[in-house]
């Protein structure tokens, strides 16, 4: 087996440390505090704040391999992020309820030579609808409030979720497809030697 170069996490969500687990690399880590603020479209919003999120990494970490994402929900090409309250939770559910809507993530790695890979990925999400007694009971979960488009595709809101067009992980935080190419790219083998 030779050496490869450490691969840090630059995120501190626990949906991605699970995610990137399955790959069976070995990992640390280190979320980089960084401006999310963006005004871009949410496509190219994902992908500047995953970039921006690595270069910190990477500037931390010159000699591994960083890996950093970003996700938002999208309707009609606005972006849902995390609810700021209950209120906030109930007016992203509304919106989301009975429709199709968008999720996008970039991910970005930089490698150890300061080569940087970066790709979006994108899925199409239906919901069923959901009765104002639903969005008041799924709220009172708790599950949405972290969330961004204040839901949980793995959680409790796989009740409403209809049909899904992509990749269930990147609805998660992380699309792992993309994600091995992106490692494969710096050098890094998933389940490899």
């Amino acid at each position: 087996m030779q050496d490869r170069p450490a691969l840090i996490l630059a995120s501190a969500s626990p949906r991605r440390r699970e995610l990137l687990a399955m790959t069976g690399l070995p990992f640390t880590v280190d979320a980089p505090e960084v401006d999310e603020a963006c005004a871009l479209p949410p496509r190219e919003a994902v992908a500047e704040i995953s970039r921006r999120k690595a270069l910190a990494g990477a500037a931390a970490h010159p000699e591994c391999v960083v890996l950093a994402a970003d996700t938002l929900v999208a309707v009609d090409n606005a972006a849902l992020g995390k609810p700021h309250d209950e209120d906030d939770a109930a007016r992203m559910l509304r919106l989301l309820s009975g429709r199709w809507h968008q999720v996008y993530t970039g991910v970005c790695v930089i490698g150890p030579d300061g080569s940087l890979h970066s790709a979006v990925d994108a899925t199409d999400v239906r919901f069923a609808d959901m009765s104002e007694e639903a969005i008041r009971r799924y709220i009172a979960t708790g599950e949405p409030m972290d969330k961004a488009g204040a839901y949980a595709v793995q959680g409790i809101a796989g009740l409403w979720i209809e049909e899904l067009r992509g990749s269930h992980t990147n609805v998660i935080g992380l699309p792992l497809a993309l994600t091995r190419r992106l490692l494969e790219d710096c050098g890094l083998r998933p389940l490899g030697d």
